[in-house]
């Protein structure tokens, strides 16, 4: 009856997914005053749960800055959503600092395990796919030391104060939400017995409504506030995960979690109609971001019309070419670096752009890589009243990771490796023992008039790069507030060669781009945005912020 059972709880959550996808639906035409922007004067953070969002805040009003509440949210977010992100897993920041008048990218996907064998994943050893999602998939988690650097270069709240909001919601527990408790039904027959205790009842998953109790991850939160870092990468926590480890048969280990650091990186940038747009640098893969807006910056954006047949079609085309990029190009900076001086340069740019046929799609020939992602991540964006921004997106890889939880610890381990490219073997994005992971999040931070005027980001795997440029040209080229920006129907390009169409998009046009050779497929929900936008007073100082949560999920944005 387990597959019985499997069946019944795909449904629920194929229907509540139905019914958040629909909760998004929006006519291609923007209407304005369906939601508003958040509004607020000394701050804002927009996440994917309110409770999150509300712990942020809390630490802005209390005279936090920015990466003091960033801290906060990313610990509670791994209470409250514990499938999408926390301890257990890995990232990519990206930060303004208004001191230094400085974007930086903080990289937390950590490296690779030393004793990796890229060799599990691929055919023809017995149970490689398996091998994908399991314990041999587990890297190095890079949050928390990544949380530490940014408390402890920028920070101005105790580090022990960041966390008591999510100690406080592990130990007294929240009631979920039918979304959280649609991944619980799902997951829960895959957990450790230990984790189906804290997750279920009477050996069923806890449904929405009820109280979730995490009291091993408040521990652990607690360990980490009073010790710092060193709890989860040398000290208790750290021999829990070892020793799961060894008897899983996994790769990573005690050394490479002592090992283990956040590393600071110089983001990229280009000029898109007069505004500069920052994103991660290699080792992220976030570059193919910034090649679809240079190319789209050689057509008139505005007078094709917002999501018409004529520039979906562009875009489309475009799309598909910068993910080709990533899978040919994509590398460690210091082992092989993709070739960004000719990427993001405005003859290649021109040159791809004049490849596109108006009138006709070019089918997707791939480079003979081959690369996926998993969809459960999370994007969180802060700001302060000084004006120091941070974009961030965090992810354990699948849905609970791994599946595996220390026992004692209430911490998820990622399956960051899942997400390497296997074939061909030793191409630069295999499993390559001690290298960096390259991760493909694309936080952003927008400047106008030399001022940080935006900042945005999304979960969605290999969506998250066409996504984002789409929410750019909708503040830039649309003139769209940042909720509009981020309700937009959107589109994707999907291996082999389709073209995922969100609703909202007119049947007309969807009929049209068919015409035009576009392999079609409708109704799938796209990422799950937050963002804001920052104006000043005549003095240069921030007066005024708006923020934008995504409808397509359940998280807030809330100003003060």
């Amino acid at each position: 009856m387990c597959w019985v059972y499997k069946l019944l709880t795909l449904l629920a959550v194929l229907v509540l997914g139905s019914v958040w996808s629909a909760s998004g639906r929006q006519d291609s035409r923007i209407q304005p005053g369906e939601q508003r922007p958040a509004l607020g004067s000394k701050g804002m953070v927009a996440s994917a749960h309110p409770l999150s969002t509300q712990a942020g805040l809390e630490i802005l009003k209390e005279g936090g800055n920015a990466f003091d509440a960033a801290v906060a949210v990313a610990a509670v977010l791994n209470v409250v959503e514990p499938m999408m992100s926390g301890m257990g897993g890995y990232g990519t920041i990206l930060v303004y600092s208004a001191h230094e008048k400085r974007v930086r990218f903080l990289d937390s996907s950590g490296k690779i395990p030393l004793a990796v064998d890229s060799d599990v994943f691929r055919p023809p050893t017995p149970g490689y796919r398996e091998n994908r999602r399991g314990p041999q998939a587990v890297s190095t988690p890079g949050n928390v030391n990544a949380w530490s650097a940014l408390s402890r270069v920028y920070g101005k709240l105790p580090w022990i104060r960041l966390f008591e909001a999510a100690v406080d919601l592990a130990e007294n527990g929240f009631i979920l939400g039918s979304r959280t408790a649609g991944s619980l039904a799902y997951a829960f027959e895959d957990f450790p017995p230990h984790a189906r205790e804290i997750y279920g009842r009477e050996g069923l998953p806890l449904q929405s409504g009820e109280k979730l109790v995490q009291a091993d991850l408040a521990r652990s939160l607690r360990l980490v506030a009073e010790q710092g870092p060193s709890a989860f990468y040398r000290g208790e926590i750290a021999q829990a995960i070892h020793q799961t480890m060894e008897e899983a048969e996994g790769f990573l280990s005690a050394g490479d979690l002592k090992q283990d650091k956040a590393e600071w990186w110089e983001p990229i940038h280009i000029t898109y109609r007069g505004c500069e747009v920052y994103t991660a640098s290699p080792p992220s893969t976030a570059f193919p971001a910034l090649i679809r807006l240079g190319i789209m910056s050689r057509f008139d954006v505005g007078g094709l019309g917002h999501n018409s047949t004529d520039l979906l079609h562009r875009y489309a085309e475009v799309s598909k070419h910068a993910f080709w990029c990533r899978l040919a190009y994509a590398g460690d900076p210091e082992i092989d670096p993709p070739p960004l001086d000719r990427l993001l340069s405005h003859a290649y740019w021109t040159e791809q752009a004049e490849r596109i046929r108006p009138d006709r799609a070019e089918a997707f020939v791939p480079p003979g890589k081959r690369h996926r992602q998993g969809i459960n991540t999370t994007h969180f964006v802060v700001a302060d009243r000084w004006g120091n921004i941070v974009s961030a997106t965090q992810t354990l890889g699948n849905a609970f990771g791994s599946r595996i939880m220390p026992e004692g610890t209430g911490i998820w381990l990622n399956n960051s490796l899942a997400y390497c490219t296997f074939e061909p073997k030793g191409n630069p994005m295999d499993a390559h023992p001690g290298q960096r992971k390259l991760s493909g999040d694309c936080p952003v931070i927008i400047f106008r008039r030399g001022k940080p005027w935006a900042a945005l980001g999304t979960p969605g795997g290999h969506t998250i790069g066409q996504t984002v440029p789409q929410m750019v040209m909708n503040l830039v080229d649309f003139g769209m507030d940042i909720q509009a920006a981020i309700s937009a129907p959107r589109i994707s390009f999907a291996e082999p060669d389709l073209i995922l169409l969100e609703d909202g998009i007119a049947p007309d046009i969807i009929r049209d781009l068919e015409s035009r050779g576009h392999n079609i497929q409708t109704g799938r929900s796209l990422g799950n945005a937050h963002g804001l936008i920052i104006s000043y007073d005549r003095s240069g100082f921030p007066r005024h912020f708006e923020g934008g949560a995504d409808p397509r999920g359940r998280g807030s944005a809330a100003g003060y």
